[in-house]
């Protein structure tokens, strides 16, 4: 199914636009980020706020080497005891499946505390709320079954489109943002890092075309005056789709300079995460002295097959639908990548996605009668005790 069906023809045009009259009036960038300088590239004033997604984190074989002391000081609410860790997709309003999965879960009262989340564009969306527990699940209803298209984004006409580098706006899901996450919701996520958990969204560096990993839950912990804002520009990123929404620029200091970075939708690099194949999961649990193999539920905000659609035989409706079948078949392999890491370092693998029976199609981009049936499915699934599958979809 396209996320994004009635904005495929602007998008089109705009194209074919810029081809014949060029792209003089679009936005410049300003002082971007050398490649000689990346691997120096920092937050000012918030070391360790972020890493390469496709690495193992800076740092972690002199974490290996801490004291039990400085452990206990620094993860004393998640040692000694058993873990949960949940993963959420990509999939844009198919997300009300994921969060109506959590209300049902907590509905029907198994729903676990998790000790780290992971998200991707939606799944970055739902995953606070998600991570700071069953109070947000009201919020997330409202998200996902009330919210239109208008309260997300703004269109911009043609002539826009050509002077900017998004086909709209995301100015109204920043504002959002700016509502919910606020200075108390960031202080909650501050106490959760001192008791060891984790917060983790995927954005994509699109100088580097590589994934990067941004510990929230640290962020919020650094008491940088501009932590908050740090974490819109985090979930807004990686919720921007390049050329639907426009990238999120943010600032890196190297060398003793400013630069920017420019940031896109983590489903571009990884529809779905946990940890990179290159970090040792045996060598983490035995350290927090992790009580059974840990649980890893993957909510798979999409569905098993792409709906059918009838292509035209022109450059552009051929180029989109590849597209949205490059993205499909990119998340089933981050799927099996993950099952595989779960097989290999122990833990627990569980599996949610939108079952192939669930036959509603959006009118819009972010359809709330779309949303509030996909949320009710998952709602009523999770309630009677989620059916979880122990294996990589097929």
């Amino acid at each position: 199914m396209r996320l994004f069906p009635d904005l495929s023809r602007r998008v089109a045009a705009a194209m074919v636009a810029i081809t014949l009259v060029g792209c003089a009036s679009a936005p410049t960038r300003l002082q971007p980020l050398p490649e000689t300088l990346s691997a120096q590239a920092g937050i000012p004033g918030i070391p360790g706020a972020r890493h390469w997604g496709d690495m193992q984190p800076p740092g972690f074989d002199t974490w290996l080497k801490l004291t039990d002391a400085e452990l206990a000081a620094n993860f004393s609410g998640i040692m000694n005891r058993p873990h949960h860790y949940l993963s959420l997709s990509g999939g844009g309003a198919d997300g009300a499946y994921g969060a109506g999965i959590l209300a049902g879960w907590t509905a029907h009262g198994t729903r676990p505390e998790f000790t780290i989340v992971t998200g991707t564009s939606t799944g970055a969306l739902i995953a606070p709320f998600a991570f700071l527990g069953p109070r947000y699940d009201p919020l997330l209803r409202k998200l996902y079954t009330e919210m239109t298209t208008a309260d997300l984004i703004e269109r911009r006409d043609l002539l826009d489109i050509l002077r900017n580098d998004s086909a709209t706006s995301s100015a109204p899901l920043r504002r959002l943002l700016e509502q919910h996450i606020d200075d108390a919701f960031v202080a909650e996520l501050a106490e959760q890092h001192r008791r060891g958990r984790s917060l983790l969204v995927g954005t994509t560096n699109l100088d580097a075309a590589r994934p990067v990993t941004w510990s929230l839950t640290r962020i919020a912990a650094s008491g940088s005056p501009r932590a908050r804002t740090l974490i819109h520009d985090v979930l807004l990123a990686s919720a921007s789709i390049p050329g639907v929404f426009p990238p999120v620029m943010i600032e890196v200091e190297a060398d003793g300079q400013r630069f920017e970075e420019m940031h896109v939708d983590g489903g571009v690099t990884s529809q779905v995460f946990v940890y990179p194949t290159g970090l040792d999961w045996g060598r983490v649990k035995d350290r927090l002295a992790v009580e059974g193999p840990p649980a890893l539920y993957v909510i798979n905000n999409n569905r098993g097959l792409l709906a059918w659609e009838t292509a035209p035989r022109r450059v552009l409706p051929i180029l989109l639908r590849s597209v949205d079948s490059l993205i499909r078949t990119q998340g089933i392999g981050d799927l099996a990548q993950i099952y595989l890491l779960s097989q290999r370092d122990g833990l627990r693998f569980n599996l949610a996605y939108i079952p192939a029976s669930f036959k509603e199609q959006p009118q819009e981009k972010f359809d709330p009668v779309y949303m509030r049936k996909l949320f009710e499915l998952g709602f009523e699934r999770a309630s009677a005790g989620y059916p979880w599958t122990a294996g990589p979809r097929r």
